[in-house]
């Protein structure tokens, strides 16, 4: 339609080091939480402000997506509020919200159903996700009452969420064995559909690159998917990393990642005179020549991980779990937990010191040892106990 609104093209005037990928991608993440501000009450606007100078991007994001959802289930389900919408609601409304009212919506988030009018959606969340919404709320009456908004600081009589201890949760990571597996599969194409091998066959470099990106440097999935040709110095052999909070990470390529590198740009990338000025720089593209999105690199690393624990396409682990097993792997090797750490990122060593404490194969030694029947005598069978 003529009169319809044409999506304004975003210039990016770039004094910073950062590339412009990495800034576009900030950009998108400010802009969905300013999208989401403007569904919310319009007396939180110094809230937003105090969140823009404290907080991470994607932490607001967060927050504000959380807030947004209490104040959704304020008007369908607490009868604080006769507000029809969320913009609505007045302070006079959170005035009379008290810490039974919140308790009662951590407990209803626990388990509830959101019907369409062709489909009943039910939603579960683990502690881990009660305990951010339970975050997200405090912080928003301790800044109410902060900003003397709400006459009483009510967050003291929130439920504690327990969340597991660091250890008590097992660590799910790819096995050596398993890694190779994996490795074979997008090397060879076996075990692949006879639809995932048509892709294969365009993509198999590209495929294997991200694998060994991941299982070499542990990368985030959001590190991996904003790296560009000009984040790497062959000559130099080292590539650039933009990580969390503005930091960069200058690393080294090693004989493999380089390999899998060359071999992708080289042999299947396409070329930059048939890209447009957004993709140019992308490293890693898809079919439709476009930087590949953090949802796309996803859904490859499920499809080959699947490959290597012999279970469903849907059972198949995420990136992150390839980032564990970057971490188990080099531990297992010897490595101190405290370059580990530095490798990957880690603000506090502890959380590397988890996975120096995860040795995947001692449960498996252990009850190897343990046999009780004769039935497997022979020459592979276990040490008996006499």
């Amino acid at each position: 339609m003529a009169n319809a609104k044409m999506a304004k093209k975003i210039q990016i005037h770039n004094k910073s080091d950062r590339p412009d990928n990495v800034i576009l991608k900030e950009n998108e993440i400010i802009e969905k939480a300013e999208e989401l501000q403007k569904a919310l009450p319009a007396f939180l606007k110094s809230f937003y402000a105090y969140q823009k100078g404290n907080v991470l991007p994607m932490t607001r994001l967060a927050y504000l997506r959380d807030i947004l959802f209490f104040c959704h289930y304020l008007i369908a389900e607490s009868g604080r509020t006769d507000a029809k919408r969320p913009a609505d609601i007045l302070i006079s409304d959170f005035r009379r919200v008290n810490a039974k009212d919140v308790n009662l919506f951590l407990d209803y988030c626990r388990r509830y159903k959101v019907e369409t009018e062709k489909t009943v959606y039910i939603y579960e969340n683990e502690k881990k996700s009660l305990a951010r919404k339970r975050s997200s709320v405090s912080v928003l009456f301790k800044f109410l009452y902060r900003d003397e908004l709400i006459p009483k600081n009510i967050t003291d009589g929130f439920d504690p969420i327990r969340l597991p201890r660091p250890g008590e949760k097992e660590i799910k990571a790819l096995q050596d064995d398993e890694v190779m597996r994996m490795l074979d599969a997008v090397s060879s194409g076996e075990q692949l559909t006879k639809k995932e091998r048509e892709f294969w066959e365009k993509t198999r470099r590209r495929d294997k690159a991200i694998l060994i990106f991941f299982l070499t440097y542990g990368l985030r999935l959001s590190e991996l998917q904003q790296l560009n040709l000009t984040s790497f110095n062959f000559s130099r052999g080292e590539f650039i990393i933009y990580r969390k909070r503005g930091k960069e990470s200058v690393m080294p390529l090693n004989k493999s990642a380089l390999k899998a590198l060359r071999e992708y740009i080289d042999e299947e990338r396409p070329g930059e005179l048939s890209l447009g000025d957004e993709e140019r720089d992308a490293l890693f593209l898809s079919l439709q020549s476009r930087r590949m999105t953090e949802r796309q690199i996803r859904q490859l690393v499920k499809k080959y991980t699947s490959i290597a624990l012999e279970t469903s396409r849907d059972a198949g682990y995420s990136p992150h779990k390839l980032r564990a097993t970057a971490a188990t792997s080099l531990i297992g090797r010897g490595n101190s937990i405290f370059d580990v750490a530095a490798l990957l990122d880690h603000e506090n060593v502890t959380t590397t010191q988890l996975y120096a404490a995860h040795r995947k194969n001692v449960k498996r030694d252990l009850v190897n040892d343990m046999e009780w029947e004769t039935e497997f005598d022979g020459p592979d069978a276990p040490p008996r106990h006499e």
